[in-house]
């Protein structure tokens, strides 16, 4: 078996070890003897999202944001859509998570236009939101936590058409304001959680792998994602949340 994974803009859009979320997956598939292929995707590259299991989309800076920003508006943003409507998995963090959205206004009233895949808008705020998070969510089937880091001064609010990754236990998330973190849409999951997020959680590494067999193989393809010994990470998971505790109380 093989997966095909597609890294939007590495060079754009790759802050606080975004790039890691690459390495895992690849590995967690490469132990369980599933060969992985990944290619990336940079400003004038043309998109074939058919020839692509599992993609994924980093943070970056304003600058960077409004350079990717003009090259989804050529087409690609349409094309990466339409694939996620097709059943793509998709996994997008800060930067790449607004930018899937309606739109991102900045500090300066500028209206930078998203993607429209999530149903959702992110206006600039007045302070950074930063620090360890920890997320309760169900997606991975069954109630479990979400460890990563935030670092942003975006406020992202969610409409009608998608549902939140989790509820914040610790940390602001989306806006520091309804509790929320996260969306997802279909296969699609975009989030603030930087640092790198699938290393210290291997279930939502699984689950975006699930759904990528799944999109290649048909129903049942993720009964090749055989169990794994998740010691060390599941170390790493409570560590992180230990100390993401440890900071609240000492805020």
């Amino acid at each position: 078996m093989e997966i095909r994974i597609c890294h939007l803009y590495p060079d754009l859009l790759n802050l606080y070890g975004d790039r890691g979320n690459i390495i895992a997956l690849v590995r967690r598939a490469e132990w369980r003897g599933i060969r992985v292929t990944v290619t990336s995707l940079g400003l004038g590259d043309a998109a074939d999202f058919e020839a692509v299991d599992l993609a994924f989309i980093g943070g970056g800076q304003d600058r960077e944001q409004s350079l990717v920003a003009e090259d989804f508006a050529r087409g690609k943003g349409e094309a990466l859509a339409a694939a996620v409507e097709e059943g793509m998995p998709l996994l997008a963090v800060c930067g790449g998570y607004q930018l899937l959205g309606l739109y991102y206004r900045t500090a300066g009233g500028e209206e930078m236009p998203g993607v429209g895949l999530f149903d959702l808008w992110t206006e600039a705020g007045s302070r950074r939101l930063i620090g360890n998070v920890v997320v309760e969510t169900d997606l991975c089937g069954g109630r479990c936590t979400l460890v990563g880091f935030e670092n942003h001064s975006g406020r992202t609010f969610l409409g009608s058409g998608c549902r939140p990754l989790g509820r914040v236990l610790v940390g602001a998330g989306n806006n520091g304001e309804d509790g929320l973190e996260g969306a997802v849409y279909r296969n699609a999951v975009g989030t603030y959680l930087h640092g790198s997020l699938l290393p210290k959680n291997p279930r939502l590494a699984d689950w975006l792998l699930a759904r990528a067999l799944e999109r290649r193989y048909g129903p049942g393809a993720a009964a090749a994602l055989t169990p794994l010994d998740d010691a060390v990470e599941e170390r790493a998971h409570l560590a992180a949340i230990r100390r993401a505790r440890a900071t609240r109380r000492r805020v």
